[in-house]
């Protein structure tokens, strides 16, 4: 049984996690329930977040679900509000969304891909938390989720990189802006074959070259980077803020 091993770091506390019906989000999302999180799960897609919250609900894990296109300003206040009305209080946001909308080089990118891409991987995360931030309880904590490519933009994400770089200073950021109540902290996860990053681990050939960047000889799994997240969010690294943990298994990143 997965919660088995897991603590209870998360007992009494509420904790939203967005984009968190699939993928490294689900993951993050399950992971704090089962250490005793009440969960609030969002995604686009009614039908998702359904599916989402009964796989949860299965596990034993208290869980509201809300639909929340993290663009769109009204969503974002509703997730607030809903989690307000129903747990009372915020302690842990992990702002997980992301979009990948294109693979042209910079200089070939359409200008609504980059307000696209600017809009969801970079602003939906400050203006979730001036929404949040009033409600947010002495002691809690904000997981931002950027990318290895943050330290080194690939080919044909280049674009999606350079905005997960952004994360990298907004943590710093919003860590001096936040202190002392609140901390601020950053997973940059490696690859994982999720639905997400299918393009790029379809294909044995990709997938192989990817394997090969890594010093543990594997591409990562969404519980890898769940662990990471929920450390950061917890007690645990109560004197850590402002940082950004890879979670790459060895690939490349900084000294």
């Amino acid at each position: 049984m997965e919660a088995e091993k897991t603590g209870k770091r998360f007992v009494g506390k509420v904790a939203i996690v967005t984009a968190s019906t699939q993928g490294i989000g689900f993951a993050i999302a399950q992971r704090l329930g089962f250490e005793g999180a009440s969960l609030v799960i969002s995604s686009r897609k009614q039908k998702n977040v359904d599916e989402a919250v009964e796989k949860l609900r299965g596990k034993g894990i208290e869980v509201l679900g809300v639909v929340c296109h993290v663009s769109n300003s009204q969503h974002r206040k509703n997730l607030i509000e809903k989690t307000l009305q129903k747990y009372g209080r915020i302690d842990v946001i992990v702002s997980n969304a992301a979009a990948n909308p294109s693979v042209d080089s910079i200089l070939e990118t359409k200008e609504s891909i980059l307000d696209k891409l600017w809009d969801i991987n970079v602003k939906a995360s400050i203006l979730l938390l001036q929404d949040a931030v009033a409600h947010l309880q002495k002691g809690s904590s904000v997981v931002l989720i950027s990318s290895i490519t943050a330290f080194n933009p690939p080919a044909g994400m280049s674009m999606y990189g350079v905005t997960k770089t952004a994360l990298l200073g907004l943590t710093k950021a919003l860590a001096a802006e936040m202190a002392p109540n609140t901390r601020v902290n950053c997973v940059a996860p490696g690859f994982v074959p999720t639905h997400f990053a299918e393009f790029l681990t379809k294909s044995d050939e990709m997938r192989n070259s990817l394997v090969e960047k890594t010093l543990l000889n594997r591409l990562g799994k969404t519980e890898d980077m769940a662990s990471a997240t929920a450390f950061l969010a917890s007690d645990d690294a109560a004197y850590i803020t402002g940082e950004t943990l890879v979670v790459a298994g060895g690939m490349p990143s900084r000294l």
